[in-house]
């Protein structure tokens, strides 16, 4: 007791602030633990799957299969090529959803890629195709694919192919087209659409022959160099975006394509900050697809959202979406537009924090707050929130700000729920209006339903 008294003290805190405000007050010491209590009716579901002798081998293998993946980038290909997109059919992010459930910027970029496969003369042609049921839509993760904001996908539209080299499993993404008025934000007027087309025109084929040059283009080493050097693969992707650059570069100008066009390839992307952010994405669901389908296993592999909804995948319990409607992020607002502009949270990017980046990873990358809005303080707390909630640390992503300490992956619903701490995610802003275009980036959490529904599932299964 003597020594217990000569040693300065610590105080740890949970539930009410008012605990800890009035210590701090008293010059104390005080760590506070985000901790509430489990939602009302969950406790016999907690219980039951908490019991279930498969859940703690079957987490360990599915954490074990996350970490183990290297994802390479071996191919640039047609999406018709690479996903056997036939015509009429449309991917998009997030679960499956209806035209008449559409938020407008999904709707603008369904709009704009029918226009960009030549199936309507104009907008109101694409918007009665859609809604009579003409265009099939289907979601992206269901056909091995990822799509940032809206993510739609057409067959014309070229996607990287990312492999493990191991397993022969492949994941895909579109190109990124940059920032502000571009499709995956809604927006279809001529100069989206013209881009779109020289991206297939010429960008596409330019990068497909680089890669091809080059060989496989270790996309996991390029993560973990990146996070070191200040991007978290979410908001913030310029160490990706050039490292990338210097990988695929001499074998753009050693190629066939007319000196123009290599210029115009690396001039595009080195102006785009966010061209690597279609890599990491593809990248992330490499790993999370190896620890689908584990029967027991409580980790989510898979968050995504269509603008209406917010859904998540559970490795024990199959293809299954967990839904509830989506959030409103809270952030910065470019110009004049403010909250009442924004549509709610949209993209299968947050695949990035599934897998532990983006907000997961924001204590390595503190500039993101510049971006997104809040503090490095903030920062900081959104990746120790997330060890609280995560069965794992991945040795190949280290944040030097926490002592080279791996960022934290493989949600655990159970955790989710005991703990009621939600992962934050880091994102663009889409207005709600199709055609406007990126209105602003921030901060939003999944609604807590979606993890208590998953639980309920996982009790069913554990029996």
């Amino acid at each position: 007791m003597s020594d217990l008294m000569r040693r300065e003290l610590q105080l740890i805190t949970a539930g009410l602030d008012l605990f800890a405000e009035s210590a701090e007050r008293q010059a104390a010491r005080v760590v506070r633990v985000a901790w509430e209590p489990p939602p009302p009716g969950t406790a016999g579901d907690l219980a039951r799957v908490l019991a279930d002798p498969r859940r703690e081998p079957a987490n360990a293998r599915a954490a074990q299969r996350v970490l183990t993946t290297r994802a390479h980038l071996v191919d640039v290909l047609p999406a018709a090529d690479a996903l056997g997109l036939g015509p009429g059919r449309l991917l998009h992010a997030g679960p499956p959803l209806a035209w008449e459930h559409a938020s407008g910027p999904m709707r603008g970029a369904l709009i704009g890629a029918t226009l960009l496969e030549g199936l309507a003369p104009d907008a109101t042609g694409a918007s009665a195709l859609l809604e009579r049921g003409d265009i099939d839509l289907e979601p992206c993760h269901h056909r091995g694919a990822v799509g940032p904001m809206a993510g739609v996908v057409s067959p014309s539209m070229w996607v990287f192919v990312l492999e493990d080299l191991e397993s022969g499993r492949r994941t895909h993404c579109t190109l990124n087209e940059g920032l502000g008025r571009v499709l995956r934000y809604g927006a279809f007027s001529d100069d989206v659409l013209d881009r779109l087309r020289w991206m297939s025109a010429v960008l596409g084929p330019v990068l497909q022959a680089a890669v091809r040059a080059h060989g496989p283009i270790d996309i996991t080493a390029i993560l973990s160099q990146m996070v070191q050097m200040g991007d978290e693969a979410h908001n913030r992707n310029r160490a990706g975006t050039l490292m990338l650059v210097r990988e695929l570069l001499p074998s753009a100008v050693e190629s066939a394509h007319p000196a123009r066009d290599v210029a115009d390839v690396a001039r595009f992307i080195g102006g785009n900050d966010h061209f690597f952010l279609n890599l990491a994405m593809p990248a992330c669901k490499l790993a999370l697809d190896a620890a689908r389908d584990i029967p027991g296993c409580t980790m989510v592999v898979a968050m995504a959202r269509n603008g209406t909804e917010f859904g998540i995948q559970v490795s024990g319990t199959g293809d299954r979406w967990f839904t509830a409607p989506a959030k409103v992020p809270e952030g910065l607002y470019l110009g004049e537009y403010g909250p009442s502009d924004a549509n709610p949270d949209i993209g299968d990017s947050a695949i990035t924090e599934t897998a532990g980046l983006g907000g997961a990873a924001m204590a390595a990358a503190p500039a993101i707050v510049r971006f997104v809005g809040g503090t490095v303080t903030d920062a900081l707390a959104s990746t120790l929130g997330c060890y609280e909630i995560t069965l794992a640390e991945h040795g190949s992503l280290s944040i030097p700000a926490l002592d080279f300490r791996g960022t934290p992956v493989g949600i655990d619903v159970t955790r989710v729920v005991r703990t009621g701490i939600l992962p934050k995610i880091n994102t663009g802003i889409a207005g709600r209006i199709a055609g406007t275009g990126q209105v602003g980036a921030g901060l939003v959490t999944p609604p807590a339903e979606v993890f208590s529904s998953a639980l309920r599932a996982l009790a069913t299964a554990a029996g």
